[in-house]
């Protein structure tokens, strides 16, 4: 079993209302590592990061990406910072991995700058954002087998794009 898109990107880029619309696209269902989390360890992941630290958060987050490589096959959408991770970087090959990339204007005024997403809380959160791009999409495109520009687009034209994209070999003749 392995999904038919694994969706990553920047906090803003789409993840949770693409990859929903996504899946239904392709008629399969829809997971979010980050919802498996937080159903695990019984608390929101603002309160895994203030309680516990980033690095329990991204233990549990890989743990979280390796069951859903398993166990899904459908779409399954992975918080923001989980490729950073060495293990899941490398459990990511050969799966088909979708890169909803968001420049950072588009990504600010999406995100709202919100204080609900803990890396981007504090004093200056738009360079704090800035700076998550800079050091994240590199990650991103070394994992992404399709990458797709999120900025001036709508989700139904973001899906049809991916969707196309994602049509098995034999549908496409």
């Amino acid at each position: 079993m392995s999904p038919r898109a694994v969706i990553v990107g920047p906090p803003g880029s789409g993840k949770s209302t693409v990859g929903p619309l996504l899946a239904a696209a392709l008629g399969v269902e829809f997971r979010d590592s980050d919802d498996d989390i937080v159903a695990r360890a019984g608390r929101s992941i603002s309160d895994i990061f203030a309680e516990d630290g980033e690095a329990a958060f991204r233990a549990l987050e890989a743990d979280a990406v390796a069951t859903g490589l398993a166990e899904h096959d459908g779409v399954l959408s992975l918080g923001g910072g989980a490729p950073l991770t060495p293990g899941t970087r490398a459990r990511l090959a050969g799966h088909p991995v979708v890169f909803l990339n968001v420049g950072l204007a588009a990504g600010v005024q999406r995100t709202g700058l919100s204080s609900a997403r803990p890396l981007l809380a504090g004093v200056n959160p738009r360079a704090t954002f800035k700076k998550l791009l800079d050091e994240r999409v590199p990650v991103y495109r070394e994992v992404a087998t399709v990458e797709i520009v999120t900025d001036d687009r709508t989700p139904a034209e973001i899906v049809a794009d991916l969707a196309a994209r994602l049509a098995p070999a034999e549908a496409k003749e």
